[in-house]
């Protein structure tokens, strides 16, 4: 009796064990468009405030990603080193294509960020902590729970000056990787990466922008629920001073 009831266990256990972990991997694809602005103002020679809004769509432009804001304030050690604190708010738009409640969220972010150049080549790298609270909707209503986690990002970037004609774009490579914790975080820790390519033009000394083709790839809580987001990203950057030295050379990275 006893040596059948182990078989038995034996038996039902990694049956359980399987219909647990090993579930069909489900990947979206879909086409967004995101477009920003970024601003640094200087206003001392170590001190600075930042200001981004962001707007990203889903399905090209036909339906609302989220939208995003950011502030905070950035201090400057030397030309090639900032490091930034502030808050930002999110509305993201439901899932549900039947409903219409945008959830909330707040952030509070601490960051890191590192300019290296190596002949033609301009290297970035930023370290972004984030303490997150993302609203829950239950039934297109606010539920008045709120999750919260810690998401760490390690962004490294790359501007090849590819003709020493000022009127030329640069050719930008970058990577980011995204890792979250959280009591909630149990099958997900992989937040998301986005990769991107595409050209950096200035305008003029303050606005320059950034243009091409972003790939977010972003892991669900369920685990086995992925988004591919083939995204047309247009990013602008103002860069300006309030002192009456020359406007800050800080080169802003700023993204969701």
């Amino acid at each position: 009796m006893k040596n059948n009831f182990i078989g038995i266990l034996l038996f039902v256990i990694p049956l359980a064990v399987v219909g647990l972990t090993d579930q069909k991997k489900e990947i979206n694809q879909q086409v967004q468009t995101w477009v920003s602005i970024n601003t640094v103002t200087k206003f001392a020679d170590h001190w600075g405030v930042i200001g981004d809004f962001h707007i990203r769509r889903n399905d090209f432009v036909a339906d609302p990603s989220f939208y995003f804001i950011r502030g905070g304030i950035s201090y400057l050690p030397n030309s090639n080193v900032s490091i930034n604190l502030g808050y930002a708010h999110m509305w993201l738009a439901p899932s549900n294509p039947d409903w219409s409640t945008f959830a909330d969220e707040n952030r509070i972010y601490q960051q890191a960020q590192l300019n290296a150049k190596f002949g033609n080549v301009s290297i970035l790298q930023r370290l972004r902590n984030e303490q997150r609270w993302q609203e829950k909707i239950v039934d297109d209503k606010p539920s008045g729970d709120w999750r919260f986690t810690n998401r760490i990002r390690y962004l490294m970037s790359f501007t090849f000056r590819i003709s020493d004609k000022k009127s030329w774009p640069q050719m930008v490579l970058s990577d980011e990787i995204l890792l979250h914790f959280g009591e909630e975080v149990v099958y997900n820790t992989f937040d998301q990466n986005r990769f991107f390519i595409g050209i950096k033009k200035n305008i003029n000394p303050k606005w320059s922008y950034d243009f091409g083709y972003m790939n977010v790839y972003q892991q669900k809580y369920s685990g086995y629920q992925y988004d591919m987001n083939h995204t047309i990203r247009l990013f602008f950057y103002l860069s300006t001073s309030i002192r009456k030295k020359a406007p800050s050379e800080i080169e802003n990275s700023g993204d969701e």
